[in-house]
């Protein structure tokens, strides 16, 4: 397959998902911030996260047989237009003087279900495009893309917030899908066609194969298993980071923003080392080392006293360096060990399979907030977390990952 002069067409995409990036971070910091200072809840906040979450697990799968089969670029297309179509349609709902949280919750279901193609199709386009060993580095700007994102999302969100109402900050991650489409009117990508049907049978077969191919390599397998308990510990962790800020630190919404800026300049740092430097040891070794550093920085932030506000930034940022490093590391791993028309329904297996441990976890963010505090929550999780990256180091099956001849010529 010809990838020359992929840098220049990976270019133009990078520019339009930087710009979508950035106004739907704003956007959901937003819809945090208004969330946390409106009903200071952690079962409010659980519940957004499980509508955001959800309907990405259940269709997920099926969503990636059709990925697999149709043109990629046109998926994400047709997603991004579907996110930016159902936002706009939401900002004349909540113009309306009382906002219901059901309403919320409409838009972060409708959110899910548009992600829920374009993540695994933007994951799955890459071994299509750039040369095998330029994959972690791309996975790594991929990663710095997110980070300055997620520096510059909450700062815009917040000042969003502060001066116009909810409604009309929706307006940017309109603005946003619409860039990231004209984008894509710029650049060609492979599409690997298949002669066959598709029907429910047809259907149901593609996924099993899918399934197959994470089954029969038992490290993947493993690796994936591991993967689905750090997301169960993660999520709940993720989604109460505005509430320990609140609670533990005392803080208010700019204590919040600079908590997701200084986490987006650690993933800032973690994929720009990606991207500058060629990682010349196993990708396995930077995963499991990864998960026991992103626990220690979730157990030192429930560790800390309430007033010890500024260390609490300094191991958020490690934790952004290590989930960046973490993130990169895990998709090029899938993206070698897979073949190119298998990735689709690999990519949203593991999106779903991910997910769905993360959504249960969530059920119990209030009751866990109330019955152990969010601080003791964090330790927890974070010596759970550290716990697997041990555990993965020990799994010989795991650390073969990567030694031996990609799958990526064959089907």
């Amino acid at each position: 397959m010809e990838k020359k002069n992929w840098f220049q067409t990976y270019m133009y995409i990078w520019i339009g998902q930087f710009v979508s990036l950035l106004t739907s971070s704003a956007v959901n910091f937003a819809v945090i911030v208004w969330l946390s200072l409106t009903h200071k809840s952690a079962e409010v906040l659980a519940l957004a996260g499980i509508a955001g979450l959800l309907p990405q697990a259940l269709i997920g799968p099926f969503v990636g047989v059709l990925i697999d089969r149709w043109d990629r670029k046109k998926v994400m297309i047709f997603a991004d237009a579907f996110i930016a179509l159902c936002t706009l349609m939401m900002t004349f709902v909540l113009q309306e003087a009382a906002v219901g949280l059901s309403l919320i919750y409409l838009l972060l279901t409708c959110r899910s279900i548009g992600a829920a193609f374009h993540a695994p199709a933007m994951q799955a386009i890459a071994p299509l495009m750039v040369p095998e060993d330029k994959l972690l580095r791309v996975s790594g700007i991929n990663q710095m893309l997110q980070s300055v994102s997620s520096i510059a999302g909450p700062a815009l969100g917040t000042l969003a917030i502060t001066y116009f109402s909810i409604a009309q900050v929706l307006y940017l991650d309109v603005i946003g899908a619409a860039v990231a489409i004209v984008s894509l009117f710029f650049v060609t990508i492979p599409h690997l066609k298949v002669e066959s049907k598709l029907s429910f049978g047809q259907a149901w077969g593609d996924l099993k194969q899918g399934m197959q191919a994470i089954y029969h390599n038992r490290g993947l397998s493993l690796l994936f298993l591991y993967a689905m308990i750090a997301t169960f510990c993660v999520m709940p962790i993720a989604i109460m980071f505005p509430l320990l800020t609140i609670d533990h630190f005392n803080g208010g919404k700019w204590e919040m923003s600079v908590i997701e800026i200084i986490w987006g300049v650690g993933m800032l740092l973690g994929g720009g080392l990606l991207g500058a430097f060629k990682v010349n040891f196993s990708k396995v070794i930077m995963i499991n080392t990864m998960h026991i550093v992103l626990g220690l920085t979730f157990a030192f932030s429930g560790w800390f006293p309430s007033t010890w506000f500024i260390p609490f930034v300094i191991v958020t940022g490690i934790g952004g360096v290590s989930m960046s490093l973490f993130s990169a590391s895990f998709m090029t791993t899938i993206q070698e060990e897979v073949a190119p028309q298998m990735l689709g329904r690999v990519f949203s297996l593991y999106f779903s399979l991910a997910i769905l441990p993360s959504v249960i976890g969530l059920l119990f963010t209030g009751m866990i907030a109330d019955v152990i505090g969010v601080a003791n929550a964090f330790v927890i999780a974070g010596l759970l977390m550290m716990i697997v990256g041990v555990f993965s180091f020990f799994t010989p099956a795991v650390m073969r990952l990567g030694k031996k001849v990609p799958h990526n010529e064959t089907v």
